[in-house]
């Protein structure tokens, strides 16, 4: 019988936020795909857990993709984790779920931590309907992007490195313009999250003078209908 690919959401900060199903599956597959591992050896060297690791990331994936569908057509079960979060969220993972299914070997995706999620809610911000962004591209169509979705009107969550909060801000301001409410959080879970809410020009201000650190995933309230 083929084997199985076990999608494992990992903790985004707080080790605690890992499920006991997760633990359970990384001590039973025959081996873990990870994003770096490094990151995954101290989650689990926490856990005392060993099995081997093998890397799957963005600069591989189309490489060993192949290999990995094999292992697990042979009857190996694998887990595919990320450095934090919910693999293939803006993260390497889609790649062998797409070939997975081609192969037909069976998938479970657990639930867990994401970092958009927990914003999201922290926000205030309407989340009955929103439309997740990830990342803004670093350079080219950032500007088409944003232009793109200043008529958006549900609303928008996107994730975003410390070193480009505030030109992101400066420019969702741009396109969307100031009267938009917007709320920034960091470092989830962690000892210094912290949540900022605010119109842009304020996040801005209040960036500017404190300049960003950690993670960051930013919930903009979308155009009026």
């Amino acid at each position: 019988m083929a084997g199985i690919l076990y999608i494992i959401p990992t903790p985004i900060g707080n080790l605690e936020d890992i499920t006991l199903r997760a633990l359970r599956l990384l001590k039973e597959v025959d081996f873990i795909l990870a994003e770096d591992t490094r990151q995954t050896n101290k989650l689990l060297n926490h856990f005392e857990i060993k099995k081997p690791l093998r890397p799957f990331h963005k600069f591989n994936e189309h490489k060993t993709v192949h290999q990995v569908v094999e292992a697990m057509q042979g009857g190996q079960n694998a887990a595919l984790v990320s450095d934090a979060g919910t693999p293939a969220i803006s993260d390497p993972g889609y790649l062998v779920v797409k070939e997975a299914i081609k192969s037909q070997v069976a998938i479970e995706c657990l639930p867990g931590a994401t970092a958009f999620v927990p914003a999201l809610v922290l926000s205030g911000l309407p989340n009955d309907k929103f439309c997740f962004e990830g990342f803004l591209p670093q350079k080219k169509g950032r500007q088409k992007r944003l232009k793109q979705l200043a008529n958006e009107y549900r609303t928008m969550v996107f994730y975003e490195s410390p070193y480009r909060v505030v030109k992101a801000l400066k420019q969702m301001a741009e396109h969307f313009g100031d009267d938009r409410q917007v709320s920034v959080s960091r470092e989830l879970t962690k000892m210094f999250e912290e949540t900022v809410r605010g119109s842009l020009p304020e996040l801005i201000a209040h960036f500017e003078e404190q300049p960003p650190k950690g993670e960051f995933v930013l919930v903009v309230e979308g155009a009026k209908e």
